[in-house]
């Protein structure tokens, strides 16, 4: 199946899920990750704001802040994202395409982050995801250093045996679900 119907087909799945469904799972998920060596390893972690019922930051954001981390979020710069630091939620704004970002702050090179979690549209088990088909989570990753951990956060039934990829596509690390932590690089 090529990927926009891939794409198509889990967008509308994840969007016609009940809001409160995907604010539980969400909790779970990102409770998870909380307690995983990821979240206590990062010093410096870049995570996305959600749309369209992504599984939700909000939880991670406020413990990274509290325990000092340096803490960015995307912002878009032509084909390009950069990361910028907060230093507390009130420092986001609506940007492109509707999603928060920061409205403006220290710029943090991608080589400085520790940690990415990175949205999705569908994963599946060998670390591959579709985003929403601009790359521009690839094309950050892609100048990642290599020890930087690159997670996902997804539902379980975004979960796939596999997805279709092509070359310049970037494999995660880990992927956080409701029900568990896959690590792709054991």
């Amino acid at each position: 199946m090529p990927k926009r119907s891939i794409r198509s087909r889990y967008l509308a799945e994840r969007k016609s899920r009940p809001s409160a469904s995907c604010l539980a799972a969400s909790r779970e998920i990102q409770q998870r990750f909380l307690a995983s060596d990821l979240f206590r390893d990062a010093g410096c972690l870049a995570l996305y704001s959600a749309i369209h019922n992504e599984v939700l930051t909000d939880q991670v954001a406020e413990r990274a802040l509290e325990e000092s981390k340096a803490l960015a979020y995307p912002r878009t710069r032509g084909d390009h994202l950069e990361f910028v630091r907060i230093r507390t939620q009130a420092d986001m704004a609506v940007g492109s395409f509707g999603v928060l970002e920061p409205r403006d702050g220290e710029l943090v090179p991608v080589e400085e982050l520790d940690l990415v979690v990175v949205p999705g549209v569908v994963f599946d088990c060998s670390g591959h995801r579709l985003g929403y088909g601009r790359g521009f989570y690839d094309r950050a990753l892609s100048v990642c250093r290599a020890d930087c951990a690159k997670v996902g956060f997804a539902y379980d039934f975004q979960l796939v045996a596999t997805l279709p990829v092509a070359q310049h596509d970037k494999r995660l690390s880990a992927l956080v679900t409701e029900s568990r932590i896959l690590n792709f690089n054991a």
